[in-house]
């Protein structure tokens, strides 16, 4: 058993950085394909959609995993099957959702932004919420059988495809590129849903019955993870836009180069993540605390000692990467980029903010923490890079990740004596 679990970490790992590296590399074609001004086009197309579709999503997936676990340690299988209907089913309605939004921004975005010629790009971009929403559910069935090795392929296969797309379209233009990646995002759902299908049909069958008293705390569970889901992403997604606001096309393009270490260091703890969720709700459902505390802590020191190793080196050699990766015309994100460094940093250490508290139960504590990071992530970006450019966007995205660790440091210890003392008691 040992040997298999750390074959799954192992290939979870190789999958997900696999796609990181990926995404990166399609970054790059993209930025040396199209020219500044369609890049920074690109860049505000992505962000807006990535935004709207995250943000208006319930994350039924989230709750899937952490009820699922649940009802398969008492081996409710009605419950359970009950559960995976109602999550596909919301999974789509915020897909659509998600695809009305994107086709509102389109019509307004003359009025939104400063950077025009994005409303053709953004009418095709709005099928991606739809399209992709399947997703969401097929990889939580995945982690219900502990399988985030094959979620960890299934990403490295997504992202495959759209950096072949990249690859293919950008050289013709903004709108090839949308339309690649629309079509990549078609025939990686389908492959993943068929994965997550043979992974449901393992489980036991039986006839689906009502969730009875557990809906209320579902639905709140589904509520608060979806408006923290909504306020993670705006982390990524809404300085982009919001630089966009407030600054001409170069600075969104450059706040988006910037944005790289950020993009590469959450990808980095993307498999981690992955396998404190999966494990953490089971040894919390289980009455193991105690081992979910254990890994959280190694989580913790591994990353800061990370941290600071490759900081210094990424600090003084930065113009150099940026010269040698995407070429002289984005000298200008040189310390826009040594800033999101810092924040790329923090957010790493304190990435499993996003899934401790589904394990244990409490979403409503991800979404006060989300709401304190972007409760200070507005106003100082705004105010930060009218005066500064993308480097103040970048100030500010620092400023607010430094507030969202302050919460958690509070927090995480009483949590922690809270949970042992119950389960001590319990023994």
């Amino acid at each position: 058993m040992p040997s298999r679990v750390l074959w799954r970490r192992s290939a979870t790992a190789f999958s997900v950085y696999g796609s990181t590296a990926l995404g990166f590399l399609a970054t790059i074609v993209a930025a040396r394909e199209l020219s500044t001004g369609d890049f920074a086009r690109f860049a505000l197309v992505f962000g807006a959609t990535t935004l709207l579709q995250l943000f208006v999503d319930l994350t039924i997936d989230e709750v899937v995993v952490k009820y699922g676990n649940r009802y398969a340690a008492t081996q409710d299988w009605g419950r359970f099957h009950r559960l995976i209907r109602i999550g596909f089913l919301i999974k789509m309605i915020g897909g659509a959702a998600g695809t009305l939004a994107v086709i509102a921004a389109a019509a307004l975005s003359p009025w939104l932004w400063q950077t025009g010629g994005i409303v053709g790009a953004l009418l095709i971009a709005s099928l991606i919420p739809l399209i992709q929403q399947p997703e969401g559910m097929a990889g939580a069935l995945l982690l219900l059988r502990s399988r985030y090795d094959l979620r960890g392929a299934m990403l490295f296969w997504a992202m495959a495809l759209r950096f072949v797309a990249i690859v293919i379209a950008a050289p013709h233009g903004l709108l090839p590129v949308f339309v690649g990646i629309v079509v990549a995002q078609a025939i990686s759902t389908v492959s993943v849903v068929a994965v997550g299908w043979v992974a449901f049909r393992r489980f036991p069958r039986a006839p689906a019955k009502q969730l009875g008293d557990d809906r209320p705390a579902i639905r709140s569970f589904a509520i608060q993870s979806s408006l923290a889901s909504g306020l993670t992403s705006l982390r990524t997604s809404l300085p982009t836009v919001l630089v966009g606001v407030v600054a001409a096309g170069a600075q969104v393009g450059n706040f988006r180069i910037a944005q790289a270490p950020q993009t590469a260091f959450q990808s980095l703890s993307a498999p981690a993540r992955l396998v404190l969720l999966a494990e953490q709700t089971r040894d919390i459902e289980h009455g193991r605390p105690d081992r979910a505390f254990s890994l959280l802590r190694r989580y913790i020191v591994g990353t800061t000692l990370f941290s600071l190793v490759v900081t210094p080196p990424l600090w003084i050699f930065m113009p150099g990467i940026l010269r040698f990766v995407y070429s002289g015309k984005w000298a200008a994100a040189a310390n826009p980029c040594r800033v999101m460094v810092l924040v790329a940093c923090v957010q790493l250490i304190f990435a499993w903010t996003k899934t401790f508290p589904v394990s244990i139960g409490r979403p409503g504590l991800r979404l006060a923490g989300q709401a304190v990071e972007i409760a200070v992530l507005v106003p100082a970006l705004l105010a930060l890079t009218v005066v500064w450019g993308a480097t103040g966007a970048a100030i500010g995205a620092l400023i607010s990740s430094l507030a969202l660790a302050g919460f958690w440091i509070v927090w995480i210890g009483r949590i922690r004596r809270g949970t042992l003392s119950r389960s001590e008691a319990v023994a």
